[in-house]
């Protein structure tokens, strides 16, 4: 009993340790998924700044989401590659406080900007007129602005209530980052309060968010009907396809916070969708679908062609 009083100072996380037949192969397939993801985001984001076209509110909030989720990448999939080829998948309980602060922080504003995507989208159609007045660029920053300060005050709240008490062995984080509630069943004391609090504030978040994006879609599904014109409503469609299709996929790949409280299941490959097929389907929806932004690209290689010759 002594020992399993000793206080932590590191965690070992378990990752696909469990699966070393097909932990190269992971490898390969995550950094292949992961550089991907980067050079989309990079390239929307670039294209964006460099554009005037895309000055846009509808692309300043893309760009804000491929900034948010490169850092959302970035707090987990490198230490997660490294893992898969080392032995020594150690992390220290400071380094896994500030992994999962950034990662539910990121996760929470990627949130919240899919929501005000929504809103922009839903101003643009169901009152265009008035639409250049309310949402201008000062607009857009400020929303911006309060969406990372939403999602990391959540966040901010969350780690604290987790990390606010000692851990005790075993320290094996049944994941591959240090997800919420691997970490807080390491708690010395009774942890059922505490996962259920931090779950709670992660499912009203989620389920709040995809609410006020389906509530958005309907409004603006009736506004769409009412257009006369069949042209009309396929590039009102059209506009907000993209949009949909990753806050659908976002909606399903987050439903492993919203299920009931396991019993201490794996899981590992549940997170995966969220961790790394999200991010990644991300830029191929949004950008090298989207009509403007693939203009905006040949446009800038055009040049590139120029000034080469």
């Amino acid at each position: 009993m002594a020992s399993n009083q000793t206080i932590l100072k590191k965690f070992i996380l378990i990752g696909f340790s469990a699966y070393p037949h097909i932990q190269t192969f992971l490898f390969v397939v995550f950094l292949c998924l992961y550089m991907f993801t980067l050079s989309g985001n990079l390239a929307t984001m670039g294209l964006t700044w460099v554009d005037r076209s895309l000055h846009t509110p509808m692309y300043l909030f893309l760009s804000a989401l491929s900034f948010s989720e490169t850092c959302y990448t970035l707090t987990i999939i490198p230490k997660m590659l490294v893992d898969l080829l080392d032995r020594n998948r150690h992390i220290s309980v400071t380094g896994c406080g500030l992994q999962m602060c950034f990662f539910l922080g990121l996760g929470g504003t990627n949130c919240i900007i899919l929501t005000l995507m929504g809103y922009d989208r839903f101003l643009a159609i169901c009152n265009p007129l008035r639409y250049p007045l309310l949402m201008t660029s000062v607009v857009c920053g400020q929303l911006v602005a309060g969406a990372w300060a939403g999602g990391f005050l959540i966040s901010l709240i969350e780690t604290a209530l987790i990390f606010r008490v000692s851990f005790c062995i075993p320290n094996l984080i049944r994941h591959f980052f240090c997800h919420m509630r691997a970490v807080v069943r390491l708690s010395c004391l009774d942890s059922d309060f505490t996962e259920f609090i931090v779950t709670l504030m992660s499912q009203l978040g989620l389920l709040g968010t995809f609410l006020l994006i389906l509530l958005t879609y309907v409004f603006i599904l009736s506004s769409v009907l009412k257009i006369p014109s069949a042209e009309g409503k396929q590039k009102a469609f059209s506009t907000c396809a993209s949009h949909l299709t990753v806050v659908i996929h976002f909606g399903f790949a987050s439903i492993v916070y919203l299920k009931p409280e396991a019993s201490g299941g794996d899981d590992t490959f549940i997170a995966v969708p969220y961790t790394v097929i999200t991010p990644f389907l991300s830029p191929i929806i949004f950008s090298l679908r989207n009509r403007n932004m693939k203009t905006a690209l040949r446009k800038i290689m055009k040049k590139t062609v120029v000034l080469e010759k």
